[in-house]
C-alpha cells in the first residue's frame, strides 16, 4: 500500500486532491482494479450500520438487492454515524453509513485496527428544522434565530418561544435533536452554532430519528431537525420550516439542493466500504449496486437528492480502483459542499479551507 505523493489528473468525484502538494489522506491499495472475481450466483452475508440519515437508503438498496441476490443477505442496522464508525473501524461491518465524512479520530482508529475503507459518497440531504403540525407561526427561521435557539449559552436560559422572536406566543419552547453519537448533530452544530458538537444539553436527544419523530408529533411547543428522509414519511404529523440563511426563506427538497439555495443545511452523504470486505464478491457487488445510476430511484423515493449519473460513474471507479482513505482529510463534518462541488476541484478546495 503506498500513499499517493501527487495529484494525479483525474475527475475530481475519482480523487478530489485536497492541497496543491498532496492528494490529502486519499490511498490507493497498489493492487489495480478492486473488483473481486465472481463465478456463479452470488451468496454471503453483507452487513450495514451507522447512520440513521442515510438508513433509509440502505435499506432500501438492501432489499432491492436481494431480489435480485436471494442468496446473499444484507443485515442494515443503525447506531448513528459515530456509532457507526466505531463498529466498522472494530471491524465488525462491512459498510457502514454516514452523513458526514469520516473524522481524524476516527481514521486513526480505523488505521490502528488496520481497517483500510473506500469513501463513497452516494447522495445529498437537506437537514430538516421541523416543528408540530399545530405550530402556526414558526414558518421560517433565520440561521441566527436557530443559533440563539441551540448554543450552549441557551441552555436553561432561551426557555420559550417569544425569547426567539417577540411576535411568537409566549409558550415554552420544547426541543428535541440527535443525540451525539449522530453526524446530523455534529454537522448541524457545525452550521447553526458554528463549532461541531457544541450544543445545549437540556433538550430530548435520541439516536433513532423515529423516537424524535414521535416527541415532536405529540408536544404542541416542539421544535426539532433530523434528515429530510423522516420528514418525508412523516408529512401528515409534522411541519417543514423554512430556513433563512440571508436570502429569504427556503423549504428543504431535493430541488433546493440541486440549485445550492437551501443553505447551510444541504450535505452529503457517504458509504464507507472495509477494503477486506470488498475483496468478497457479495459485499463488492452491493457496494457497486449502491452506486449504479439505475438505481437512483431508491434515493429520490426516500426524499434525498441523487448524484447525477456522470458523478456517480466516477464515484463507483473509487470502489473498482480500491482508492483507500478519505478526500476530506479527516475535517469531519464540512460545510459548503453543494452538490456541484463534486463535479470541480478548485471548488472541494475552497469548501476545506472555510
Amino acid at each position: 500500500m503506498t500513499r499517493r505523493t501527487m495529484c494525479q489528473c483525474c475527475t475530481v468525484a475519482v480523487v478530489l486532491c485536497l492541497a496543491t502538494s498532496g492528494c490529502g489522506d486519499d490511498r490507493t491499495s497498489g493492487g489495480g482494479s478492486g473488483a473481486p472475481a465472481t463465478t456463479g450466483p452470488l451468496s454471503g452475508r453483507v452487513s450495514v450500520d451507522g447512520s440513521s440519515t442515510v438508513l433509509p437508503v440502505s435499506k432500501a438498496m438492501g432489499e432491492a438487492f436481494q431480489k435480485a441476490h436471494p442468496a446473499v443477505q444484507v443485515s442494515v442496522q443503525s447506531s448513528g454515524t459515530g456509532g457507526g464508525f466505531r463498529k466498522f473501524c472494530a471491524g465488525e461491518t462491512d459498510i457502514t453509513g454516514a452523513s458526514r465524512p469520516i473524522n481524524a479520530a476516527e481514521s486513526r482508529r480505523c488505521q490502528e485496527k488496520q481497517i483500510d475503507f473506500i469513501e463513497l459518497p452516494v447522495a445529498f440531504d437537506s437537514l430538516s428544522v421541523v416543528v408540530n403540525s399545530r405550530n402556526s407561526f414558526a414558518s421560517c427561521l433565520t440561521v441566527a434565530e436557530l443559533k440563539k435557539m441551540w448554543e450552549p449559552a441557551a441552555e436553561g436560559a432561551v426557555t420559550r418561544w417569544s425569547q426567539i422572536r417577540p411576535s411568537f406566543p409566549d409558550q415554552p419552547l420544547s426541543l428535541f435533536g440527535p443525540g451525539t453519537d449522530s453526524g446530523t448533530f455534529d454537522y448541524f452544530t457545525l452550521a447553526i452554532v458554528g463549532a461541531e458538537s457544541k450544543s445545549r444539553s437540556d433538550y430530548t436527544n435520541s439516536e433513532d430519528d423515529n423516537v424524535l419523530v414521535s416527541g415532536i408529533e405529540a408536544d404542541p411547543n416542539a421544535l426539532g431537525y433530523f434528515g429530510f428522509a423522516y420528514y418525508a414519511a412523516n408529512k401528515d404529523k409534522l411541519r417543514l420550516v423554512a430556513i433563512d440563511s440571508g436570502r429569504g426563506c427556503v423549504v428543504p427538497s431535493a430541488q433546493t439542493v440541486e440549485n445550492n439555495t437551501y443553505q447551510p443545511l444541504a450535505r452529503p452523504m457517504f458509504i464507507y466500504v472495509n477494503t477486506s470486505s470488498s475483496a468478497r464478491p457479495e459485499a463488492h457487488a452491493f457496494a457497486r449496486f449502491y452506486l449504479d445510476p439505475g438505481n437512483t430511484r431508491y434515493v429520490r423515493e426516500i426524499g434525498y437528492m441523487p448524484l447525477s449519473p456522470a458523478t456517480l460513474t466516477n464515484v463507483a471507479q473509487r470502489l473498482e480502483g480500491s482508492v483507500i482513505g478519505s478526500m476530506f482529510g479527516g475535517r469531519g463534518s464540512v460545510i459548503g459542499i453543494t452538490a456541484d462541488t463534486f463535479q470541480d476541484e478548485d471548488r472541494i478546495k475552497n469548501a476545506l479551507v472555510q
